[in-house]
């Protein structure tokens, strides 16, 4: 007799509550209705990993959860899809708008402060140190920070390392910078030690209390506001404003909602979802 495979039990509506109230109270996360599926395959899988019989045993637990499991429960419903140069036009105006303009107001200070904010695996701030190597030599004498920072330690552990596979690397990665970047090391590709050491990875949740930092020319916020409430969009884009330089830049994902950017913020002279702080800001008025 050829045993039939049972099909998991789909979550409960309170089940559903419970998990969708975690994600807002511990990440401000926004859980849509009809999203069930979603949590049962991520945190069946957390089941799993946890050693755990079964997604319901997993779901008893969140009535009163430890802070660690809260944390797990947050990283295992995080998407973290990212890729090689991912909007390839924004770095485009990076390369030629922004960093160049950058370049000239500090060529007195040789200083550059550059934050990659929800950074997942790591692809974006190490394409931003690579673009700079590459393009900008004169910067090699210069003081550059890039902080890269995502909710998910776990994740975060993986970018540190800077070790992708083959179909990472053929996702959005220039042949020549595989070339002259990477190693091959077995069947992965890892970012060379110069270029990793130019990038500081640091746990960071967007939704809780921002520690202090140093004030930024260039901060990418790509992608990820979309999983917040309105009224918690408006705090992350205001707190934004607040750490940048008065003429330093902000820039947005393209589908990210830009209404409260363009009513706070300026749309930087060029093409693309670039924002500076109010003239205002800039002139010292």
């Amino acid at each position: 007799m050829i045993e039939t495979a049972r099909m998991p039990t789909p979550i409960s509506p309170a089940d559903f509550q419970t998990v969708r109230g975690l994600l807002r109270r511990h990440a401000a996360l926004v859980l849509d209705d009809g999203k069930e599926y979603l949590v049962e395959a991520r945190l069946g899988g957390l089941a799993q990993r946890e050693g755990l019989a079964s997604l319901a045993e997993l779901l008893t637990l969140l009535r009163n959860p430890s802070t660690e499991m809260c944390q797990k429960v947050v990283e295992a419903m995080t998407i973290h899809e990212t890729s090689f140069f991912r909007d390839w036009k924004a770095f485009e105006a990076m390369r030629r708008e922004v960093i160049p303009r950058l370049i000239a107001a500090r060529s007195k200070i040789r200083q550059l402060y550059i934050w990659s904010a929800a950074c997942s695996t790591g692809q974006e701030p190490y394409c931003l140190a690579m673009m700079l190597r590459e393009h900008f030599p004169e910067l090699s004498t210069w003081k550059v920070r890039i902080l890269a920072t995502d909710i998910s330690r776990s994740i975060l552990a993986q970018a540190r390392q800077g070790r992708y596979s083959q179909l990472e690397v053929n996702r959005g990665l220039p042949a020549h910078f595989m070339v002259k970047y990477f190693e091959r090391r077995e069947l992965d590709f890892v970012v060379v030690e110069s270029v990793r050491a130019m990038v500081e990875f640091q746990h960071f949740n967007l939704a809780e209390a921002w520690p202090a930092l140093p004030l930024m020319d260039l901060a990418l916020l790509r992608n990820v506001v979309i999983y917040f409430d309105p009224p918690r969009q408006r705090e992350i884009f205001e707190r934004m404003r607040r750490v940048l330089q008065p003429d330093g830049y902000l820039v947005v994902g393209g589908g990210d909602p830009t209404a409260d950017l363009v009513r706070s913020m300026d749309r930087a002279p060029f093409d693309g979802p670039f924002f500076q702080p109010p003239q205002t800001t800039r002139s010292g008025t």
